[in-house]
């Protein structure tokens, strides 16, 4: 039950239940990377689906309930970061895999500079939540690393279905993470262009309301 000191809606809470769906991801991504090392990658695909679900859902709940708080404009960008971010860095390799290195780093510089970018323009009340290409970003980055994982687990062993065993699982993966590295440069240049225009005294292209930024 929200107390009386912070009722629905107010943005200093921070007990709410979007925060702690953003506790729980964290919680998983450390789990999920200890998972990767250890070559479990049939454990690992479920772990980082459900732990890339709970991104949607502590969205859709802070929006609908009205529990958007000011730890969460910040703990959830952060937290999707670190369980993107760690689990490309983990999945880079060169021999076989879908997600080549440099493509991580492609990936993690990205999301420093936005970063960096979103907490000074915010500080000074620019508004710099995350736009149709970060959202898209997020979602080519998490399918690019599911079929990564899928490809390493064998997923028609792993599932005992047959009809996958058709399906070239790592071609869809690379092909994933193409799109995922395009996404993400294009995402990065739009960001920069906002920027821009708002350190020249200009506007960004939303208003001011400030939702959630989720990329």
């Amino acid at each position: 039950m929200p107390s009386a000191s912070h009722p629905p809606g107010d943005p200093d809470r921070v007990w709410t239940v979007p925060n702690i769906l953003s506790l729980a991801r964290l919680l998983l991504s450390l789990g999920l990377f200890a998972v990767i090392e250890s070559g479990w990658n049939g454990t690992a695909l479920g772990l980082f689906v459900v732990a890339a679900s709970t991104d949607w859902v502590d969205g859709w709940w802070a929006r609908t309930f009205h529990q958007v708080s000011r730890l969460g404009r910040i703990f959830d960008p952060l937290v999707d970061k670190v369980l993107v971010c760690g689990t490309w860095m983990l999945l880079a390799d060169r021999d076989g895999a879908a997600i080549a290195p440099w493509m991580a780093v492609v990936v993690v510089v990205r999301e420093l500079l936005v970063t960096a970018l979103r907490a000074e323009l915010e500080r000074s009340g620019h508004d710099f939540s995350a736009g149709f290409s970060g959202k898209l970003k997020m979602l080519l980055q998490c399918m690019a690393a599911a079929a990564e994982l899928a490809r390493r687990a064998d997923l028609a062993a792993l599932t005992g279905a047959g009809w996958l065993a058709g399906i070239d699982i790592g071609l869809i993966a690379r092909l994933m993470a193409w799109a995922a590295v395009l996404v993400t440069l294009w995402s990065g240049a739009e960001y920069l262009v906002r920027a821009a225009r708002a350190f020249r005294g200009g506007h960004t292209d939303r208003g001011s309301g400030l939702p959630p930024p989720a990329a």
